[in-house]
């Protein structure tokens, strides 16, 4: 067994290598691969440097009794800075996990390429982008940044599903603080060039931000406890009500809790004023499973709210607008945040529940320029392709383009709901009429027919039961009804299968 220098990492407030793996492993599961494995660079004298394991330690091991791929850098051997052997284990590991079928997590803690073996180190960088794209879609692949995470680095955890950072101890960035200052004359942080809340709340690299390292290892846990471990699993999507035969009759039981008396409380949760703001988690927590909502970066977009829940006990995909951020408009970064979602959902199968509330794509000169256009054709190409059942619920507003985008039925929404208050039409009464009768507008004088206008285009254009008889709703419903009506439209979904058959080699996403 190999010794560890574990006083060396504790000394800069972090856990060593292997202390990592046993806090995301089941107890004694762990095995370790390839620990003999040494570098074969002779150059600045490295032929006389003892690296051992090359500075990665990897294997496999189970987490909740579920196999799982792992490899954690040693930041205490040669800084885990990574050469060609330190880049082939972790290839091989990706590589081995896609054909067993498992999830793969690497926890990088790295000073980047290892300058003394030159190209060798890039191409060890190489192998693992290669396997990570291999990858893509197969098996889930998680990333926890738990030290400096620099320069080409940064690449496989930007390719992996999930990136986990931690507070003062995750630094991600092309160019570090010093190469900042040469070219740029700035002096800057590592923490504020790329610390754990720049890219949980600002870049929207990582999915999820911890304060502690514990912490981020409880939270990988149970994010594995939601999703399947590789396409084709059902085990998240198996049904959690079971029924005992006995002497006394049949006893049926569930491994899921739902407190019925908040079905009600939905009734009253929209303000009386169409424009006020709300929580749309109050929504998602009363429809699913009690407690169950675990969500997907929280910090970043929070005009659009993203993660996963339980719906009797099965693993769904949760997609929000969230009136209240922003009015849940929709601009670039919710858009990217949406589609991402939404295509690691249909990648693995996971069923998609839209909550819609979205009063359009945001106007003006800075999203125009950022590239709104190509950000929400994002949206639109996410939902249009995924295969996996999708029911949309219209909470409130479902405005102009961003009612299409949100999973209407246009886009292949296989059940559309919508609340008694839902508006559904182009844009709001206010702007309508104020195209409609610009003229009339102009004159003082006919305020009051203005306001009759208004109420007109509200009662004829925006109400749901419009859009129902046109076949654009499924139903219009009770807000009380809404669980009820999604557990059972999911579960007539449950055998769905794509008959969408065309022939080419893949789409073109707009990226």
């Amino acid at each position: 067994m190999a010794e560890y220098n574990i006083e060396k990492q504790h000394a800069k407030g972090k856990l060593h290598a292997i202390e990592r793996i046993n806090a995301l492993v089941d107890a004694g599961s762990f095995m370790e691969m390839y620990a003999l494995a040494r570098h074969q660079c002779t150059n600045f004298g490295m032929d006389k440097k003892e690296i051992p394991y090359d500075g990665v330690i990897t294997g496999f091991g189970t987490i909740n009794g579920k196999k799982v791929a792992i490899y954690a850098q040693d930041f205490t051997v040669q800084g885990g800075s990574l050469g060609k052997v330190h880049g082939q284990k972790i290839a091989e590991l990706i590589a081995k996990a896609i054909e067993v079928k498992c999830p793969v997590i690497g926890v990088n803690d790295s000073g980047g390429a290892r300058i003394q073996e030159g190209v060798d180190a890039l191409c060890g960088y190489g192998d693992i982008f290669y396997q990570n794209v291999r990858a893509s879609g197969v098996i889930p692949q998680i990333s926890i940044v738990a030290g400096p995470c620099a320069g080409g680095a940064v690449y496989s955890p930007g390719l992996t599903d999930f990136i986990f950072t931690i507070d003062q101890i995750s630094h991600m960035y092309i160019t570090g603080p010093k190469v900042v200052k040469q070219v740029m004359f700035m002096d800057i942080s590592d923490e504020d060039l790329g610390g754990a809340s720049i890219h949980s709340q600002k870049s929207g690299v990582a999915h999820y931000r911890c304060a502690n390292e514990n912490e981020c290892y409880e939270k990988v846990r149970k994010l594995l406890d939601y999703i399947p471990h590789f396409y084709g699993d059902s085990e998240p999507f198996a049904s959690k009500v079971t029924t005992h035969k006995g002497l006394f009759g049949e006893k049926t039981e569930k491994n899921f809790a739902y407190t019925e008396s908040k079905e009600a409380e939905l009734n009253n949760i929209l303000p009386e004023e169409s424009h006020k703001g709300y929580d749309i988690h109050e929504v998602i927590n009363r429809v699913v499973d009690d407690g169950s909502f675990f969500g997907v970066m929280e910090e970043f977009a929070q005009n659009a709210v993203t993660g996963f829940a339980k719906i009797e006990g099965k693993t769904v995909g949760i997609v929000a607008n969230n009136p209240g951020y922003l009015g849940g408009i929709m601009n670039c970064d919710a858009s990217d945040k949406i589609a991402r979602h939404v295509r690691f959902c249909d990648c693995y199968n996971i069923p998609l529940l839209n909550f819609v509330d979205v009063p359009g794509f945001v106007p003006g000169p800075q999203e125009e320029q950022k590239g709104i256009i190509r950000h929400g054709a994002k949206v639109l190409y996410a939902y249009s392709e995924a295969s996996v059942p999708k029911v949309t619920v219209i909470t409130r507003k479902a405005y102009g383009g961003a009612y299409i985008a949100m999973c209407s039925k246009h886009l292949g929404a296989d059940m559309v709901f919508a609340w008694p208050k839902a508006e559904i039409a182009v844009m709001g009464a206010e702007g309508a009429t104020g195209i409609l009768y610009a003229k009339e507008m102009k004159d003082p004088n006919n305020a009051a027919l203005v306001e009759q206008k208004k109420a007109e285009y509200k009662e004829t254009f925006m109400t749901p039961t419009i859009a129902a008889q046109r076949d654009y709703i499924t139903a219009v419903i009770n807000p009380s009804e809404t669980r009820d009506k999604v557990v059972k439209s999911f579960a007539f979904l449950e055998s769905k299968t794509s008959s969408d058959n065309l022939s080419r080699k893949h789409g073109n996403i707009p990226l």
